[in-house]
């Protein structure tokens, strides 16, 4: 169990949705595929976000109440195919205004597999969130699944091709934990900011 209290909240579908309330956010963002029920659940330290086989499942934008003081945000991953174009759309439209009109927004954790080069998606999202985003945190998922020396050598690769230090980038395991104490201090820093 977290020594947090962590509560789901509410799901939003429209803007009209987001929290009013001014309570600091702090926003997780990657592929469909990329493992983020996961590790949301493993940071919770219970299962609250739904996990699924098929990628995509996250429909909306999700709320989780962190100790009645911020909110940790579940954003719809991006890149699945089976979506259709207009929902798609609907979907990147939604994200935009949360990220780009959101006064509540401390920073975002951009979710990329570690074991894979960074995608053109992936490139293009990490720019974009550099652009306006006061912290940005590359969390590089499913680390158990490479040796730790395998994992090294993918970090420093990413941090080439995502043109960042290899320190903003965090090898993560929702399997064994890796990664788990250094996201949450990440996490309370930016909410203290």
């Amino acid at each position: 169990m977290s020594r947090h209290k962590i509560e789901w909240d509410h799901a939003a579908h429209i803007e009209s949705q987001f929290p009013a309330d001014g309570r600091p956010q702090v926003a997780f963002a990657g592929r469909s595929n990329v493992g983020k029920s996961s590790l949301l659940n493993r940071l919770f330290g219970q299962r609250l976000a739904g996990v699924s086989r098929t990628p995509g499942k996250t429909r909306s934008i999700n709320f989780y109440r962190v100790d009645d003081r911020f909110y940790l945000v579940d954003l719809p991953g991006y890149g699945y195919a089976k979506r259709s174009q207009s929902e798609r759309a609907q979907f990147s439209a939604l994200i935009g205004r949360f990220l780009e009109h959101n006064d509540s927004l401390r920073g975002v954790a951009h979710l990329v597999d570690i074991r894979h080069s960074p995608g053109e998606l992936d490139l293009r999202i990490s720019h974009y969130f550099r652009e306006f985003l006061p912290q940005l945190l590359t969390v590089l998922t499913k680390a158990d699944k490479l040796s730790r020396g395998a994992a090294a050598s993918q970090r420093q690769h990413a941090a080439r091709e995502l043109e960042l230090p290899p320190s903003d980038l965090l090898p993560f395991s929702a399997e064994d934990g890796r990664g788990h104490q250094e996201l949450w201090t990440w996490i309370l820093d930016v909410v203290e900011k």
